[in-house]
């Protein structure tokens, strides 16, 4: 039998190193299917729930992978079912390929069902490479241009593939004029700047007597260099969400997460240091970095176009992280006064000791949900994968989560959008199906999506190497994070008809698909509980009632925020009894001379 342009394809991409792909069948892709099932499993199939999952985990195999996230769908609705999750990767900046179905050739332009101008639709998403095919010949230059400008560029690119088409005899392009003779193959180059221009930052970082940096994404491959140069600068490091496994938790100068989620020794440093380096990150809030003007900058970016986009920098360099601190660590002078560094680490170390208070500290509508967290640090092992989602549930993780040396961490970054935990925990497993992994969800994100993807769990577990995947569920029925924002941020009391949402016994339905399900409703359960799941012999849900009582407060409180929530309260809010209790005291206090937490 003739290899069909199906064959072609699934060829193709295993030549280009894909073994897995994300997606969801349909009559528009069937061709393609039909390949993938010939092949053998040459290329694993994953299949979701549901197309958006899928394109989740796309994403997420390329952030956990450093490789090419592929994810497939049919045509219509499963390929607009594609765009969240595929927006999630091109605003983080990772390479995934997005293969679709059409309509047959000769009817499209003929209002046919499920006929959808795909290339228009995916022009933004895949706006680096979309294309649609007309005949056999393109395949092959389509394939090989989409992939390497995904990985080149960490972009998403799109194959539009006609259903008609998919099962033709493919056919190489002949040669003769106006007909494309393509490769395989991409390696990426060692990208570092001119010695003058580092230099330059040299020249900066070593006049700056209190010097801070902040990692993102971009320097997840590059920690043993950030230490050294941290070391040598005497500086402290704050963490963007997306960087948070760049450095462990455990080095006293790290004063972890920055930003609405983060932490209040990154909010001082960012506002007492005189120098600021930024390593590979796009971390977008302005006003959580130093006053224009008042530090020097430097920023390094294998991207240009995110430099010197969130503050004016002094030298912006384009290079690989790791690259670019290797050659700029024998320019740097080593700071012989540490007064800074002590400062930093009594900030840090300070901070520690009162999340440690906050999560402890018994909760009155339920479990403390900050203590989940808490109690998760000790016990989560050094080679777990961690996923979250959005939602009140990120604070936690932003905050509580010990990041251990190996470990990896991520969530939405960019898009910051609901549902992508569970999809980012299952695509880790089947990255590394010995790695323990562990979800942190809000039962909204849950409710929304994610739990339909338990049944995808269910479905492939047993052939993961180690059964250790945990999902930990916060069950307040609160649409928490939204509710905290529209009180402390708009002054508007609660609206229980958009923030309500009711319960599930989420721990119940693990069990009725064959996992493990635990239900917790007392703070002091939820350490033994962890531990019963890492023991566990198949994976787990851990649903936990949780308070909806207990902010999560920015690392600073604005006198605009603390009168806009006193304005909540009078206004009359459905909780206020639990809020004036449990927050007041934090909020208000906040901005008030003498305060402490």
């Amino acid at each position: 039998m003739a290899a069909t342009v199906g064959d072609f394809l699934v060829d193709r991409l295993y030549a280009w190193g894909v073994r897995r792909i994300y997606g969801y069948p349909g009559d528009g892709i069937n061709g393609v299917f039909g390949a993938l099932n010939r092949a053998q499993g040459k290329i694993e199939f994953i299949q979701a729930r549901h197309e958006e999952m899928a394109a989740f985990m796309a994403s997420a195999h390329a952030k956990f992978t450093g490789e090419l996230g592929v994810c497939i769908a049919t045509s219509g609705p499963g390929a607009s079912h594609l765009i969240t999750g595929l927006y999630d990767a091109r605003l983080d900046h990772m390479p995934v390929l997005a293969i679709v179905g059409q309509q047959a050739r000769a009817a499209l332009g003929g209002h046919y069902q499920q006929e959808i101008d795909l290339p228009s639709m995916l022009k933004d998403v895949a706006g680096a490479y979309v294309q649609q095919a007309s005949v056999p010949q393109q395949i092959r230059h389509l394939v090989d241009r989409a992939v390497r400008i995904a990985l080149s560029e960490k972009r998403v690119t799109a194959l539009v593939l006609p259903n008609d088409l998919q099962d033709l005899e493919y056919e190489s392009p002949g040669r003769k004029h106006g007909t494309l003779h393509s490769g395989v193959g991409y390696e990426a180059p060692k990208v570092v700047p001119y010695a003058e221009d580092l230099q330059r930052a040299a020249d900066v970082l070593n006049a700056g007597k209190k010097v801070a940096i902040l990692v993102g994404a971009g320097a997840l491959h590059a920690t043993d260099e950030v230490i050294a140069v941290a070391e040598k600068l005497g500086a402290g490091v704050a963490k963007a969400l997306l960087g948070k496994a760049v450095l462990p938790d455990d080095l006293p100068f790290v004063t972890g997460s920055i930003g609405l989620l983060g932490t209040e020794p990154s909010y001082k440093l960012m506002n007492e240091c005189d120098t600021l380096l930024m390593i590979g990150s796009g971390f977008p809030y302005a006003e959580f970095l130093p006053k224009e003007g008042a530090a020097r900058g430097v920023q390094i970016d294998i991207k240009a176009d995110m430099l010197s986009i969130r503050y004016p920098m002094e030298v912006n360099l384009v290079g690989d992280s790791a690259e670019t601190l290797r050659e700029l660590l024998p320019l740097l002078t080593h700071k012989s006064d540490d007064a800074w560094r002590k400062r930093i680490e009594g900030w840090t170390s300070d901070w520690w000791k009162t999340l440690e208070k906050r999560a402890l500290e018994p909760a009155k509508g339920g479990v403390n949900p900050q203590r989940t967290v808490w109690e998760l640090s000790p016990r989560v092992p050094a080679d777990a994968i961690v996923t979250c989602d959005s939602g009140s549930c990120a604070n936690w993780y932003a905050r509580d989560l010990k990041v251990k040396r190996g470990m990896m961490c991520s969530l939405s970054g960019g898009l910051a959008s609901m549902g992508a935990a569970v999809p980012y925990a299952i695509a880790a497993k089947f990255a590394y199906p010995s790695r323990p992994v562990v979800a942190l969800v809000g039962d909204g994100a849950m409710q929304m999506n994610n739990m339909a993807e338990l049944i995808t769990v269910a479905k492939y577990w047993k052939q993961w190497s180690d059964p250790r995947w945990i999902c930990m569920v916060l069950n307040n029925q609160d649409l928490n994070q939204v509710t905290w924002e529209q009180r402390v941020m708009e002054g508007d009391p609660k609206f229980e008809a958009s923030q309500n949402i009711p319960s599930v016994p989420y721990h119940q339905f693990a069990e009725m698909i064959g996992l493990k399900g635990f239900y917790v409703d007392d703070d002091e359960r939820i350490a033994a509980v962890w531990d019963q799941a890492f023991a566990s012999d198949r994976p787990v849900v851990i649903e936990v009632k949780a308070d909806p009582n207990v902010p999560p407060l920015p690392p600073h409180i604005t006198l605009q925020q603390a009168k806009a929530f006193a304005t909540t309260l009078m206004k009359g809010d459905p909780q206020q009894g639990n809020v004036i209790v449990d927050t007041a005291r934090q909020v208000l206090g906040a901005v008030l001379p003498g305060h402490k937490d």
